[in-house]
């Protein structure tokens, strides 16, 4: 493209960057047009009405337009979520935080249009009926409002116009925060159509999509939020070599959740490497050689301009141009192909297998066989979103320790053992035997309560990681915001301290376990994904903040003293053991559709299995209550060592003018009761 070439200066020297980089502008076409290219090279249009005898093609405009508006929706989606991530973690207040929520609004108006434009030709795709024909209105509106595909499209049209109007009308970085939660939860919403919403392991396939669409998304809009950012009449802003360092790792993770997941999505819908063959394998292959494009572009990134571009000459800014107008040409093309694969009919159908059993139609994976204690360990179901945050959990904080190493100061190993022991324990209950035995037995669901909210909190608060992070990365200095300050952001904030103090937090820790085993939030978590993604984020958020509220050496709340520690202890696990009594002598099944159904051939009946389940709450209990005292009263044991040395050292100062001090006072006390 001529327009995208250097323009020379008039008395030689380093060429300068044109005033307006219009190749980046190429992205979105090459995404619409790989797109539709993709489709009809995998027929999946074209051949579709083939299938269905006695419907009638909608026409061109629908199998054309369909794909065409997906890729505007996901790729202005992805600037929208793009932008406000920019907004609030990359830049600084100042224009170019403005820049970048007028852009993430006008970019999630798109969306709300492009959406609406999907909405209504995915209709027509999938009732074959024109949107030309006189009762299409009729079905669209009943589309909408009973069919849960058309319910999720127009969930996501309404998230979209709200994320529109509201990135317009904040400010600042805790503003771009909140809305970016609306385009997640839009994606979210999306992971469970598609494929994803017919697999046969269904939690796992919306897993894996959910982090598949939040890291493309993320990384796509990374990409159009430096566009925002470094663009101007006069050339490159102030803050864009500051955005784009801050942006590389954010991409680097990006890039490894999209590829994890990617891996996963086709390991669950390709059975054999012949399915490689297949129209919807070479989708997948085309896709990986262009991710594999594009880690090595953002290597280039990453080695040869990020380090130089806040004080490099002309031509190195104008390398970072290039490799950015590359690199979204090539996320352009790998949402295109996206696109098809979403269109495309993978080797493994997607339709449920015929399994009448009681346990996969609750559940949508077999019957496990009956639990032994090996088979705690040998069983699994991975569940992507918390297998990779564990890995990353783990994989950040050793970098965090190693980066402390090498300047010289010093981080206790038995905190970094006490970490990892926690993010390994979290993945073993999130995808090992707790994880698949909590499916159909309630004794095995309470094991993993107990665990994710008793046990591991007390490795992850012995591990100091908020700690870590103050002393690992350095305090930002333009007014941005980065993990550092909005970590302390939290932990200083009023909703922060609140829910932090003792008293709340073991009312949230005890309290919560009965607003959620007596309400429909119980079966809201066994019968939904998200519920259930709910369910283990918050019992271990509240287990984290009860743990550290007691024992805690990261910063926090004005800790009691420890005897109040003790005794707030001792009353929360009274409450916690009364709880497991009642549920050891209940008579009355909870959830009693769920397990009461689950038809197992093996193991005691639903409601002894459930007074089992009351049994583990209290035994389980019992350990990490013992692990909390022995840690409060060893607490209370070194601080008063350390008030005794402290005081040792006050008397050799001033030759213990605090013990003469007492003693004169005891002695005018008894002088004035003798003259009395």
């Amino acid at each position: 493209m001529t327009s995208a070439a250097p323009v020379a200066p008039p008395s030689g020297g380093t060429p300068r960057l044109p005033a307006r980089p219009w190749w980046l502008i190429a992205a979105g076409p090459v995404a619409v047009l790989v797109a539709v290219l993709a489709v009809l090279a995998a027929g999946s249009y074209t051949h579709a009405f083939d299938a269905l005898s006695g419907f009638s093609d909608p026409g061109a405009a629908v199998r054309y337009g369909l794909p065409v508006a997906t890729v505007l929706a996901e790729l202005a989606v992805s600037v929208a979520l793009g932008a406000l991530v920019a907004a609030a973690c990359l830049v600084a207040p100042g224009r170019a935080q403005s820049r970048l929520l007028s852009a993430a609004g006008v970019a999630a108006a798109v969306w709300a249009l492009a959406a609406l434009a999907q909405l209504v030709l995915r209709y027509s795709y999938v009732s074959a009926i024109s949107p030309t024909a006189a009762d299409f209105g009729t079905g669209l509106g009943a589309f909408v409002t009973d069919i849960p595909l058309g319910q999720v499209g127009l969930a996501i049209v309404a998230i979209a116009a709200a994320t529109s109007a509201l990135a317009l009308a904040v400010r600042g970085a805790v503003g771009a925060l909140w809305v970016a939660v609306l385009p997640l939860a839009a994606l979210a919403v999306q992971s469970t159509t598609g494929h994803a919403a017919g697999a046969a392991n269904h939690e796992l396939a919306v897993g894996a999509m959910f982090l598949h669409l939040a890291g493309a998304a993320l990384w796509v809009g990374g990409l159009g939020a430096l566009a925002v950012v470094v663009v101007r009449r006069s050339g490159a802003s102030d803050s864009a070599a500051d955005a784009v360092a801050r942006f590389s790792p954010v991409a680097a993770w990006c890039f490894a959740a999209v590829g994890v997941s990617g891996l996963v999505n086709a390991w669950i819908r390709m059975e054999e490497p012949a399915d490689l063959t297949t129209p919807y394998g070479t989708l997948v292959l085309v896709k990986a050689m262009l991710l594999a494009v594009l880690g090595a572009l953002g290597w280039t990134h990453r080695r040869w301009v990020v380090g130089r571009l806040a004080d490099a000459p002309e031509r190195v800014r104008l390398l970072f141009w290039q490799l950015l107008a590359v690199e979204l040409s090539v996320v352009g093309a790998v949402s295109g192909v996206a696109v098809a694969l979403g269109s495309t009919a993978p080797p493994v159908p997607d339709d449920v297998p015929a399994d009448t059993s009681p346990a996969y139609q609750l559940t949508g994976s077999p019957l496990p066989p009956e639990p032994t204690l090996a088979r705690w360990f040998t069983e699994w179901s991975l569940d992507p979103l918390f297998a990779f945050a564990c890995v990353a959990g783990l994989v950040v904080y050793l970098r965090w320790a190693v980066r402390l190493a090498r300047r010289g100061d010093r981080w206790p190993v038995g905190r970094t053992i006490s970490w990892s022991a926690g993010m390994v324990l979290m993945f073993w209950v999130t995808s090992g035997g707790p994880s698949v035995y909590g499916h159909v037995l309630f004794s095995g669901h309470m094991v993993q309560h107990m665990i994710m909210a008793m046990v591991v909190p007390l490795f992850l608060v012995l591990a100091a990681p908020v700690t870590l992070l103050l002393r690992a990365i350095p305090a930002r200095k333009d007014g941005s915001r980065g993990p550092r300050e909005w970590v302390l952001a939290l932990v200083h904030s009023r909703w922060g301290q609140f829910l932090a103090r003792p008293v709340v937090a073991a009312v949230l820790f005890a309290g919560g376990m009965v607003a959620f085993y007596y309400t429909p939030a119980f079966e809201f978590a066994l019968t939904n994904h998200v519920g259930h993604v709910w369910m283990v984020v918050h019992f271990t958020l509240v287990g984290y903040l009860f743990a550290n509220a007691l024992i805690g050496i990261d910063p926090g709340p004005a800790r009691p003293g420890y005897p109040q520690r003790l005794l707030l202890l001792f009353a929360t696990m009274a409450f916690h053991a009364f709880f497991g009594v009642v549920l050891t002598s209940g008579t009355s099944l909870l959830a009693a559709d769920w397990y009461g159904n689950m038809g197992r051939p093996w193991g005691p009946s639903a409601i002894d299995d459930q007074q089992r389940g009351g049994g583990v709450a209290w035994g389980i209990g019992e350990l990490p209550t013992l692990a909390l005292a022995i840690a409060v009263a060893v607490m209370w044991t070194r601080s008063d060592e350390r008030e005794a040395r402290r005081r040792d050292r006050r008397a050799d100062r001033d030759g213990d003018a605090e013990l003469a001090e007492y003693n004169a006072m005891l002695a005018r006390m008894a002088d004035r009761d003798e003259r009395r």
